[in-house]
């Protein structure tokens, strides 16, 4: 068939044995190559765009079919971050994106799409505030597909001892926060912070902030009550929903109501606050909820959830503590095992941070801590059970990393099975939410009247 269609010779002979091979080649080659020239040139597609707006960062999520590159760059006067997207051209679901810029979003004021050149979509973000981007992709995972992940972060970040200190502590209580706080507006820093080093529960921390060193306690602190931090760490966020029951109710929903519900119980408390590690919907890695309430020198670090399980039988609540040895069940490796692949589903950027630093935070823990962790835990599950039946009756155990801490007490609250349908709705009420806030107030308060907090920075000792 190939000889038939190579021309004949120009003296009507037929073509020399080398000739036919030559084009035989030719051919062959032309046919091994044109298959592939569409593919190159086809455009990847757009399968969804999501928006997470939040005062801390607001996300923007591309889900693609393929993997792209981007690269990024700001301009001011005013303020803009324009991103340039390799493999892409217009499409409805670019369009779509545009109209998914909320008005109350902290960081972007509007958005425009342009065919920048062939193959190439700018994004030109019109901004409120000057924003230190972060650009990186996310391979497939859970449910998701290849993800371009733009974060926005404010070029000056707000600190969180700043945020927790805007309940005023009375004159009878001792607050050490707020005389780090004083001693920040009295000696502003431009440079970044240091990361703060661990230390071991009892002794003297190292400040949280390169500030001037901290006034020695004056005799009329002497004998007062020292102010409780409480970190509330409500689960999963943005591009992670965590599980979700047969009814569409989310678990980063609910327990998102629930540490607001909990918050508000704390906070009216004379010695007491709360500090939420996520009070909106948007995704924190778990290394960085660690950080946050080490931050602010949290007394004791409480983390929700809501469970689930393959079998929708499954019913109960449990509450885990740090295990340096092992789980203490199949199951609990099971959850901790799904707990800390929050980071792979919600999507962190790991070029952003220094992962040795992270790793040796992760890998820190002691025995204090351990120990002080299951008092909590006992604390509460006296109280769960006087308003849910209990999964297991002891504090199950397990290397969960959001509870790595090594100096705060720290638990994980699985409220109950999401996945079961009449736990589900149980969750889904108003009532039962704060049936739960309350039974963890009380287990906070049993917990600090049988165990005085040790001494801080800047306590009488």
């Amino acid at each position: 068939m190939v000889e038939r269609d190579c021309p004949p010779a120009s003296d009507g002979a037929l073509p020399s044995a080398g000739a036919t091979r030559r084009r035989l080649i030719s051919v062959a080659a032309t046919l091994l190559v044109l298959p592939v020239l569409p593919r190159l040139a086809q455009a990847a597609t757009i399968l969804a765009v999501r928006t997470w707006p939040a005062e801390e960062y607001t996300r923007v999520t591309l889900e693609l079919d393929s993997e792209l590159k981007a690269e990024q760059f700001t301009l001011e006067n005013p303020h803009r971050l324009v991103v340039d997207i390799e493999g892409l051209t217009l499409s409805a679901a670019l369009n779509d994106l545009v109209s998914k810029v909320r008005p109350d979003d902290p960081y972007i004021q509007s958005l425009r799409v342009a065919q920048n050149r062939p193959n190439v979509v700018r994004l030109v973000f019109d901004l409120k505030q000057p924003v230190a981007p972060q650009v990186f992709t996310l391979k497939p995972v859970a449910d998701y597909q290849f993800r371009l992940v733009l974060d926005l972060y404010p070029k000056i970040a707000q600190d969180p001892l700043i945020a927790i200190l805007n309940k005023q502590s009375g004159p009878d209580v001792d607050d050490p926060l707020a005389r780090i706080l004083e001693d920040i507006q009295r000696n502003p820093v431009t440079r970044a912070d240091p990361p703060e080093p661990p230390r071991v529960r009892g002794q003297q921390p190292a400040p949280a902030l390169p500030t001037a060193p901290a006034k020695p306690p004056s005799t009329a602190s002497r004998g007062k009550q020292r102010m409780l931090t409480i970190a509330l760490d409500p689960g999963h966020g943005g591009e992670d929903p965590g599980a979700i029951g047969s009814s569409g109710l989310r678990e980063k929903d609910v327990v998102l109501r629930i540490a607001r519900r909990l918050k508000a119980l704390i906070d009216s408390q004379p010695y007491m606050r709360a500090y939420l590690t996520r009070d909106d919907d948007y995704f924190v890695p778990l290394h960085v909820r660690v950080q946050k309430a080490r931050r602010v020198h949290a007394d004791l670090f409480i983390s929700i959830h809501a469970d689930a399980w393959v079998k929708p039988s499954a019913n109960g609540s449990s509450v885990f503590a740090l295990s340096q040895r092992g789980a203490t069940s199949a199951q609990a490796r099971w959850m901790a095992d799904k707990e800390n692949a929050a980071d792979l589903i919600g999507g962190v950027n790991l070029g952003s941070h220094d992962r040795q630093v992270a790793k040796v935070l992760l890998d820190l823990s002691t025995t204090a801590q351990i120990n002080d962790s299951l008092k909590v835990g006992n604390a509460f599950l006296d109280e769960i059970k006087k308003i849910n039946r209990l999964h297991k009756n002891s504090v199950e155990q397990a290397g969960f990393a959001v509870l790595k801490a090594p100096d705060i007490p720290s638990v994980l609250v699985e409220t109950a099975f999401i996945s079961n349908p009449q736990e589900e709705a149980l969750l889904r009420s108003n009532s039962h939410q704060d049936k739960l806030a309350q039974a963890m107030m009380t287990g906070i308060q049993r917990y600090f009247t049988a165990n005085p907090p040790l001494a801080r920075l800047g306590d009488v000792s």
